[in-house]
């Protein structure tokens, strides 16, 4: 998901409201100035090439180690923009694998609205790439969505998508089949339950609200110790309320520490990030730095910015927090973890490497479609940033996706209550060893795309 930057000024702020984010996040002839500004309305290829050649050169962060091919030499928009990503060619960053683009209009839903359109079922299928015989789990469900209308659950074995049997669609390493072109578009699962019932379920796609903070509680550890609990999928504005709400209620339960989980976030809003790290750093963040935004050389002295810690009354502060991850933890949810470090908190990771994105977008819209490309990289209070290889979990730990998240059956929550009694992770945990072995191009669900920078 995306990784959103700066703060704007007031006014772009209500023009950002007002207009979905297209405004805030959109448009910019490629000159210099705000990409959020006016531009032309010649929608010719020739005239799009020009345009997204002069909004690289000024904006791209590597826009100095980037390709320069000529735009006539390309026939569409998509192959050009393709021609011009950064390769690689700089041994402090690898190829530029974020940058993308996609229907404003779809933007706009997802940042501005808060919506999406699809099913609302997410698979865990990177975890058995090139595994066929593994069983494939759902491992999330929007609980606004047609698939949580239909009753799917975490846990639901998955037997069938129209008509293809799991083992091919392992061995293709292809759920595309999850991700709806259009409203109207329709899904055919087959299905086995935890109870062992097989069923056939058909699912509209549709335009549906995400919940980006779909649970919280207070457990109490086996050594007596009071744990907040609270799942956060996105960083979008529509957290915020129901974050206040929940750490309110963490807080008024006496919760001692906090288990934070963003095993499936893949960011959002910067800003979303610095509240939600806020609640956790109390007095250590007062006056700090959560997270400076650096952009290249050419915009570094206008767009340059830091976000910074803010007090929250309902904070639940902890010299120590655990932090649930996994491979789609990624780019705003990752800069929460290295922000926190940032200011000395003692963040202890669960399950898996994160995915490793430590750059954003400002995003550009020109012609119908919004260009989410790598504009700036983000760095903490202490200046450390570049975690392209993700953060290895401290305590190595497998999802087990027929338990219920937030459950006492969760081995991940289950393994932050161990290391909360104890300080060590579980015996069957491997301490900061965790190499990354899969892909993660695996497209098996609903997580949006990166960390934009407001």
């Amino acid at each position: 998901m995306k990784l959103l930057p700066r703060r704007l000024p007031a006014a772009r702020i209500l023009a950002c409201t007002a207009a979905l984010l297209l405004a805030a996040c959109g448009g910019g002839d490629g000159s210099g100035g705000d990409p959020g500004a006016a531009q032309g309305s010649d929608c010719t290829v020739e005239a799009q090439k020009s345009w997204l050649a002069g909004y690289m050169d000024e904006w791209y962060f590597w826009n100095r180690l980037a390709p320069r091919p000529e735009p006539a030499a390309f026939a569409s928009v998509d192959g050009f923009f393709a021609a011009l990503k950064y390769t690689g060619s700089d041994p402090a960053f690898p190829a530029d694998r974020w940058s993308g683009s996609q229907s404003t209009a779809s933007y706009e839903r997802f940042f501005g609205d808060g919506q999406t359109l699809g099913y609302g079922v997410s698979v865990a299928g990177i975890e058995v790439t090139g595994q066929a015989g593994r069983p494939l789990y759902v491992r999330h469900v929007e609980p606004l969505s047609p698939a949580g209308a239909a009753g799917i659950q975490r846990g639901d074995e998955v037997l069938a998508l129209n008509g293809r049997a799991v083992p091919g669609l392992i061995a293709a390493n292809d759920f595309a089949a999850l991700s709806a072109s259009a409203a109207g578009d329709v899904l055919r699962l087959q299905l086995r339950s935890l109870d062992g019932r097989e069923r056939s379920v058909e699912l509209t796609a549709a335009v549906h609200a995400l919940t980006p903070v779909a649970h919280d509680t207070v457990l109490t550890s086996p050594g007596g110790r009071r744990l907040g609990y609270v799942f956060v999928k996105d960083m979008l504005e529509q957290a915020n309320a129901p974050l206040q709400a929940a750490f309110t209620r963490l807080r008024n339960a006496g919760a001692e520490t906090v288990v934070l989980d963003l095993r499936y976030n893949g960011g959002g809003l910067v800003s979303v990030g610095a509240s939600l790290a806020s609640y956790l750093a109390g007095n250590r963040g007062q006056g700090q730095v959560y997270a400076s935004l650096l952009y290249n050389e050419r915009r570094a002295g206008s767009n340059n910015s830091r976000f910074s810690f803010s007090p929250q009354a309902q904070a639940v502060p902890a010299s120590r927090v655990y932090v649930l991850t996994g491979p789609r933890t990624c780019s705003a949810s990752e800069q929460v973890i290295n922000g926190l470090r940032g200011v000395g908190v003692d963040v202890v990771t669960i399950g898996s490497t994160t995915c490793g994105k430590p750059v954003g977008f400002l995003p550009a819209a020109r012609c119908g479609t919004t260009f989410s490309v790598v504009n700036f990289e983000s760095v903490n209070a202490r200046g450390e940033g570049r975690y392209f290889d993700g953060f290895a979990a401290s305590c190595r730990v497998d999802e087990d996706f027929r338990q219920a998240l937030g459950s006492a059956g969760d081995p991940l929550l289950a393994a932050a209550q161990r290391h909360a009694d104890t300080g060590a992770c579980p015996a069957s945990a491997t301490s900061a060893s965790d190499a990354r072995t899969r892909p993660l191009s695996t497209r098996d669900g609903t997580e949006g795309p990166g960390m934009l920078g407001r």
